[in-house]
Formats: C-alpha cells, structure tokens, sequence
C-alpha cells in the first residue's frame, strides 16, 4: 500500500470535560509509515489528541479510523496500536526480558516465538546481554529502551509515543531521539510522537501537527512550518530563536500588513546610518560555533541576529541592521500569514 495512503484519519474529533474544552475540531490525515509529530505548549491538546487516536479517551464528537476500520468506539486493545509512555511503566519485579515479553505472554504467543521476537528487539535497542537486570539496576535511557523493545515485539503497525524522552538529560535524549527515528524506519510503522520539544519534533518527524488550546494551528513538513507559518503564533514557536515580529509602521512600504516577520539567520549587521532599523543590543548568547545578539526596537519583539563566533557586544551599544524584503514574512491583523503584504 502505498505511503501516501491515510492510515489514521480524525474527523472533526472534539474532547471536553465538564464543558472545558480539551480539543476542537480535529482533522488530522497520517500517511501510513509516516512519523508524525504533535507538537505545542503544555495545555494545548497534544496529549489529549494522543489518548483519542489510542483509544484511553472516547470522542464527544467526530470520528477515527485506523487502517480503514472505524475505531471511534473501540477499546484500545482492539486497535492494533503499541505504546511508550514517558514513565517507562515498566514492572519493577520483572527482569527487561519479562518486561519486553509480558504483553505476548498474556496474548499467549508460544515460548520459540517469544524469544525469537525477544531477541530481535533486545538487538535492536542495544539491550542484548541485560535481559536478566531488573528495572532498577538500569539508566533512564535503558528504560526508555526497554519500553520500546517491548512496543517492537508488540508488532503492531501503530506507535504512539508520550513525551518518552521528557526523563532524560539533554545528551541521552539526543541519543535515544536517534534510536526512535532509526526504528521507525527499520520496521516501517507508523509513529505519532507527543513533544513540547520544538528539536525533537522539526528532527525526527516527516510531518508537525502545531497545536494551541486545543486547535491544530498547522499542519506541515517541519520546512513549511519554518520556512512559511501559517500565522504570528507558528512563527514565534517554530525556530531557536523563534521569528522576530516587527509592527509594519517601521518598515514603509509595507503598511496593507499589520505584521512583518523575520528570522535571525535573515538579519545582518549594518554600518552606521546604512540600516533599515536601528536598535540596540539587549543581550549575547554565545553557543560555541555562533552568538546570538538579542536586540531591542520599539516597533519590533524577539528581534535576534546571529554571528559567527564568540562575539560580545555591551547591552545598551546601538546596533544597525538589514535585511532583504524576499526574507520578509507578513502578517495580517489577526495573526494569519499573508501572501504578500498586499495579501
């Protein structure tokens, strides 16, 4: 079947709670084999989204299918889905191999068939000689692993994952980041990933669903989602640093939008009275390979400009800048992308 083929579908699913909202409207299309990132703040309806597509959580509205079938109503068990939460939920008492295996057990798949679905996925998460440790006796990042050996021997061709990395410290969520994208791949499922990680979601997924209290505010390749926000809340969440946001009265010429935006990778420093906006310098934040020069201008939020290097420039020093109008990104009134600035 090919890839482009909807494997999950959502339409117009709504959740609420005692008449709060959890999510509205939600469309979603996944192509089979696809990673899927759903990404935003916290509140914004990631998680909630995640519980629906899984089953933990039944729609008030709208339906879902997976693979073809209607699932709006089925119990999680009936819906050929595996997964990995962000607290491991391992069994303290049991080994890793009994943990990988306790799911087939139950399915009572028979012990040749265990092992040899054991030992592939022991393989392929790099845990091949822990199988006799308990829990405790391993790192997060062993954890986290073994929770996905045993969504690797489930074999289902859904993966749904919640926040599994938010445990681990910066160096081995990048490592394990890594290791889920290559099994993604290798074993060809599908995977829908919960983030608030901007990093982890533009990284590994092939599509962003961008989400804020409870509507999806875009859905992309991360290249869309940077390259062209859909309004001045994609634009200032997407990117490190987000986009600067710059009111269309400091750039004449521009005035039929109510925003322009800008990325700092765009910016260049100009030498005196050759600018388009002057500024002055709030902060440097050096990085090792680049600095990023935080700037403050009256008509403008989040202005940053990067630099090669170490670079340290005093707060308060005046600082010139420009740009060219083809990196210029606009926006109308409220906050939607606009074509041009004539829209």
């Amino acid at each position: 079947m090919s890839s482009d083929t909807p494997f999950v579908h959502a339409d117009g699913v709504a959740k609420r709670w005692n008449g709060q909202l959890g999510v509205e409207n939600v469309n979603l299309t996944i192509p089979r084999g696809s990673f899927v990132a759903l990404l935003g703040p916290s509140g914004c309806g990631k998680s909630t989204t995640l519980r629906l597509l899984s089953g933990l959580e039944l729609p008030d509205e709208g339906s879902i299918t997976i693979d073809g079938r209607d699932v709006t109503a089925a119990a999680p068990s009936d819906r050929n889905l595996s997964m990995v939460f962000q607290s491991y939920a391992l069994f303290p008492h049991l080994s890793v191999a009994e943990n990988v295996i306790f799911g087939l057990k139950v399915r009572k798949v028979g012990a040749a068939e265990r092992r040899e679905k054991l030992d592939r996925a022991l393989e392929i998460t790099g845990l091949t000689g822990y199988e006799a440790r308990k829990p405790g006796e391993l790192s997060g990042g062993q954890r986290q692993r073994v929770a996905l050996a045993r969504a690797i021997v489930a074999n289902q061709p859904l993966c749904l994952m919640d926040e599994p990395l938010s445990n681990l410290d910066a160096k081995l969520r990048a490592s394990v980041r890594k290791d889920i994208k290559k099994l993604q791949v290798e074993l060809g499922i599908t995977v829908v990933y919960v983030t608030h990680d901007q990093t982890e979601a533009m990284s590994m997924a092939d599509m962003v669903v961008l989400m804020k209290d409870g509507h999806i505010q875009q859905t992309g390749t991360p290249e869309e989602l940077y390259y062209k926000p859909a309004n001045t809340f994609v634009a200032e969440f997407v990117g490190a640093p987000p986009m600067a946001l710059i009111e269309s009265k400091a750039l004449p010429g521009f005035e039929s939008a109510t925003h322009i935006g800008l990325r700092a990778e765009n910016i260049q420093v100009a030498t005196s009275g050759k600018g388009r906006l002057a500024c002055k310098v709030s902060e440097c934040e050096f990085l090792g390979s680049e600095t990023f020069i935080g700037l403050t201008h009256p008509a403008a939020s989040g202005l940053t400009v990067s630099l090669p290097g170490l670079k340290t420039i005093p707060a308060g020093e005046d600082m010139e800048i420009s740009f060219s109008d083809s990196d210029l990104h606009f926006f109308d009134d409220a906050g939607k992308r606009l074509a041009t600035p004539a829209g």
